[in-house]
């Protein structure tokens, strides 16, 4: 029995729902489309969505369908937010328009383009020994958590060190390095 499937889904005002071969939801951030596997459907009624599944063969797909409707509608209102931390001494960001240029200890600067839909801020630490932290921004789910992977792959949290870049909360466990042998 899917739960997350049978959730209605509440469209908030200013959206706005076409229903076909796909599900298109606009809003004032965007416009998406959700595609609608063979055995569902989706039903508009009294401000709501409704998915619904044939048989249940189509459990997994119900869940899944519904999930990415929810985010589609949720995104194009409100949008999403992932937040990463740069930790390091030396490391930093920028952003010029929908560049962002990453110093993380290598022997270069490396820049990563934005795509469309998806926004960077950079906040510089307030005193030393603070992290950078980024807030991108964006209304594609999906996209925004594969762009912050992709910042975040740049360059991994060392766990020896405690460097590197990663989400805000993450735990990282500090490991202990390796000392001589037999020396006391």
């Amino acid at each position: 029995m899917s739960r997350i499937g049978k959730k209605p889904i509440p469209l908030p005002s200013g959206v706005k729902v076409q229903i076909g071969g796909q599900l298109e939801v606009t809003g004032p951030k965007g416009k998406l489309t959700v595609p609608i596997p063979k055995g569902i459907s989706i039903e508009q009624a009294d401000g709501k969505l409704e998915v619904k599944r044939a048989s249940d063969e189509h459990a997994a797909l119900h869940g899944l369908t519904r999930a990415l409707a929810a985010n589609a509608v949720q995104g194009v209102s409100a949008g999403f937010i992932r937040e990463l931390d740069i930790h390091g001494v030396g490391y930093r960001a920028d952003v010029k328009g929908k560049v962002a240029t990453f110093t993380l200890g290598y022997s270069h600067p490396i820049e990563v383009l934005l795509p469309p839909g998806v926004d960077l801020k950079v906040e510089p630490p307030k005193s030393s020994g603070q992290p950078f932290h980024l807030t991108l921004s964006g209304y594609d789910r999906q996209m925004l958590g594969q762009v912050a992977a992709n910042i975040r792959a740049l360059r991994k949290p060392d766990p020896y060190k405690n460097k590197g870049v990663r989400y805000t909360g993450e735990a990282l466990r500090k490991k202990v390095g390796k000392t001589a042998a037999g020396a006391k």
